[in-house]
Formats: C-alpha cells, structure tokens, sequence
C-alpha cells in the first residue's frame, strides 16, 4: 500500500507542471492562438535544432504574429502602460518580418536568432497583457 501511494504522488508531481503549462491562457485570444504554435517550436524543436520543423511551421507563425499586431493595444492596458506596449510592439512586427525572411531563406543561425527575437519580443508583450 505504502508503495502505491508513493506511486501515485511520484505520478502527480510529475504530471502537475504539465496541467499547469498546457493550462497557461492570456487575456487576449490572439496570444493563445500565437503562443499554441509557439510553445512546441520553442521547448521541442529549437532544443533540438530542427531547422526543418521551424521553417514547416513558420508561415503559421507568422501569420498568427500578425493577427496579434493587429489587435494593437487591448483594451484593458493602463495608459501609462500604453505607449510602452505600442513600441514592444512594433519591435514584434519587425522581429516576425525578419524571421520570416529568414525562414524562407536564411541560414540556420540566422533563423535561430531571428526565432528567438520573436519568442522574446513576443514574451514581452504577453507580460504586459492585462490579467484575467
């Protein structure tokens, strides 16, 4: 019985972080939607240097990236707040139009780093959403 008990709370220590991680949900649905295409490019594919999966992916993400710009600053943003999210903003814009030249026809270094300036610009803005 012992036994089966330290099973079960191996199991649910184990699997907790991914409720919470799969669970993870933003203000704005845009950013889900983003962040649904993101997430396994970012904590699979990149780990693993598939070049391939990203390029694969790359149109999708993209074209989801735009999709955020164009919600601009959502509603719930403090104006104070406002004017810093209008330039991560523009930052996001200009970082998803490099990654995507670079996914059509950069080198792997350059998509690694094109990738990665829009998983953080993109990080960026998520922190700055307004909370649930």
């Amino acid at each position: 019985m012992k036994l089966l008990s330290l099973l079960v709370i191996t199991l649910l220590s184990l699997l907790m972080p991914l409720a919470v991680y799969g669970s993870e949900h933003f203000s704005v649905k845009e950013y889900n939607n983003f962040h649904d295409v993101l997430r396994p490019l970012q904590h699979e594919a990149l780990p693993s240097k598939e070049w391939g999966r990203i390029r694969l992916h790359a149109g999708e993400l993209v074209k989801r990236g735009k999709a955020i710009v164009k919600v601009g600053v959502p509603a719930g943003v403090t104006k104070e707040k406002a004017e810093e999210f209008r330039k991560e903003l523009k930052k996001f814009n200009s970082a998803l139009k490099k990654f995507n030249r670079d996914a059509k026809a950069g080198a792997d270094g350059d998509l690694e780093a094109s990738f990665a300036a829009v998983h953080d610009s993109f990080e960026m803005l998520a922190g700055m959403l307004p909370r649930k």
